[in-house]
């Protein structure tokens, strides 16, 4: 899965597109004068399109491949430094024999912090866990909210945080950083541009390293140990991709699913072929209809939207009343109660996304503890549950430590690809004498060798696939104007070096 191959490409074929070949005088036969050329296979005709296509993807994309995959091993690696940085808040002192209700548990919060207006608690998942209690607050910024976290025994407030979603201030911190570089709207570009590449290199770059003969087929999967210099770096680059390019598949398409414009289009697909993630229903009987709604994937995680709070007489279970209704209906595991808005019940929800998952969700009414419907994640369509697991696995959350230490190596490996592939392409240079001097790409006019069979399809795959990803398509189209550029300006130096050279010959 090498950045570039020409180099290999001439060497075990010297007959290769683009490679000098000495002309040699051959004996003329009647059957050398009339037989019909060869023409190459689709591979030998793919071939040299695919190593072009990965050259230039991999020198242009692989600087913001590489701060992907830096920020996304950070990112990684936040999940286990939050605990530590944070465990005053996140943890009580001492485990009690009960725990204090949780309507006692919110009074010590809002006590805490008055200015705050109380709209979801997450009650103490694990024993020696605090209690979250989630607040909109005046100065924070959007989808910002106020945690307090209380002791679950004691109602005695550990501390407070501005956190956004369930991520805690590093944390959101380095989700921001690794999603738009802390440059808003226009920094998000960057990622998109990563993840829309990130599929193409890999799928690309496995093709060109399985089409390689080797003598061993071990070769493929473990790197050759006796190769010095280009080989060398060339077969830890291409058995290293075989090994991850799964997981960077995967991480490309979940990645586009937070993207602004392949997001956009990955919902509306979904949504027509009747997978996108249903929500629970919670209007109460009688209260007008609402637009509210939508999922649940909107970042790495998103704090609810505002809240109204019903009447106090309404709600006349409170919030302890409404998780013995939950519980009942079988919602049992790391709850997130959001509380009641204008015209809705409670809505608890399971939010343990480890495998097993549990993320069934109730609403209850608020008046008498009835439950107003109940949704299963086992019913929830199939691409919403795929959707579900991917969003889960590229945020380290699936398998919880294994998880995120598998993506840290993933993002090591991915870095590790990246420097490989600049050193071949720096190996590769034509002379030792010219240090300045970088390897070329494979030779322009790939395509035209492709047949027409192939060609077709290929362009219109092309087409359909660039539209769907915007900035693949909008960037394979800069890639495309550059290179003609290009070959107009070497054309053009081709032409005026022939004239000298002629204008010389006749003097």
């Amino acid at each position: 899965m090498s950045l570039d191959e020409v180099g290999e490409l001439r060497a075990a074929d010297p007959a290769a597109p683009g490679t000098p070949v000495r002309e040699t005088a051959a004996p003329e036969t009647p059957a050398a004068e009339h037989a019909p050329p060869r023409k190459p296979g689709t591979w030998a005709a793919l071939r040299p399109l695919l190593l072009r296509l990965h050259f230039y993807a991999g020198v242009l994309i692989a600087p913001l491949l590489l701060v992907a995959a830096t920020t996304g091993l950070l990112y990684a690696g936040s999940w286990q430094a939050e605990k530590i940085l944070y465990a005053d808040q996140l943890t009580v002192e001492r485990v009690g024999a009960s725990a204090q209700p949780l309507s006692a548990q919110v009074a010590a919060a809002a006590n805490a912090a008055p200015q705050g207006k109380v709209t979801a608690v997450w009650p103490a998942p694990e024993a020696d866990a605090t209690t979250r209690v989630i607040m909109e607050s005046p100065g924070l910024a959007e989808g910002e909210t106020l945690t307090v976290f209380v002791d679950p025994y004691t109602a005695e407030v550990r501390g407070q945080l501005t956190t956004v979603g369930d991520a805690l201030p590093l944390r959101a911190w380095l989700s921001e950083f690794h999603a738009s570089l802390h440059l808003g709207e226009f920094g998000r570009n960057y990622s998109e541009l990563a993840a829309s590449w990130l599929w193409v290199v890999a799928l690309g770059g496995l093709a060109l390293w399985i089409g390689r003969k080797r003598a061993r087929k071990a070769a493929l999967v473990v790197p050759d140990r006796k190769a010095t210099g280009r080989r060398k770096t060339l077969s830890w680059h291409g058995s290293a991709g075989v090994w991850i390019v799964v997981g960077l598949v995967g991480l490309s398409i979940t990645g586009l699913t937070w993207s602004r414009y392949a997001g956009e289009n990955i919902g509306e697909l979904k949504d027509s072929l009747g997978g996108g993630t249903p929500a629970v229903a919670a209007k109460l009987p009688g209260a007008p209809a609402s637009d509210a709604g939508g999922g649940e994937h909107a970042g790495h995680g998103a704090a609810g939207g505002e809240h109204e709070p019903v009447p106090a007489a309404v709600d006349v279970i409170g919030i302890d009343g409404a998780v013995a209704a939950a519980r009942s209906a079988g919602i049992t595991e790391s709850l997130r109660i959001t509380l009641p808005a204008q015209g809705k019940g409670y809505v608890i929800k399971e939010q343990d996304k480890q495998v097993p998952v549990h993320l069934d969700a109730v609403s209850v009414d608020p008046s008498d503890g009835r439950v107003i419907d109940v949704l299963r994640f086992a019913d929830h369509p199939l691409l919403a549950q795929l959707t579900r697991f991917g969003i889960d696995l590229h945020m380290g959350l699936t398998f919880g430590l294994a998880n995120q230490l598998a993506l840290a190596v993933l993002a090591v490996l991915v870095m590790s690809m990246v420097i490989w592939g600049y050193r071949m392409w720096w190996l590769r240079r034509p002379t030792k004498e010219r240090t300045l001097s970088v390897g070329r790409p494979q030779p322009r006019g790939a395509w035209r060798k492709l047949p027409v069979t192939l060609l077709l399809p290929l362009a219109a795959a092309t087409a359909v696939v660039g539209w769907f990803v915007p900035m693949l398509g909008i960037s394979l189209l800069v890639f495309l104007a550059g290179d003609l550029v290009l070959g107009f300006v070497a054309s053009r130096r081709r032409a005026g070096a022939e004239a000298g050279t002629e204008a010389g010959a006749e003097v």
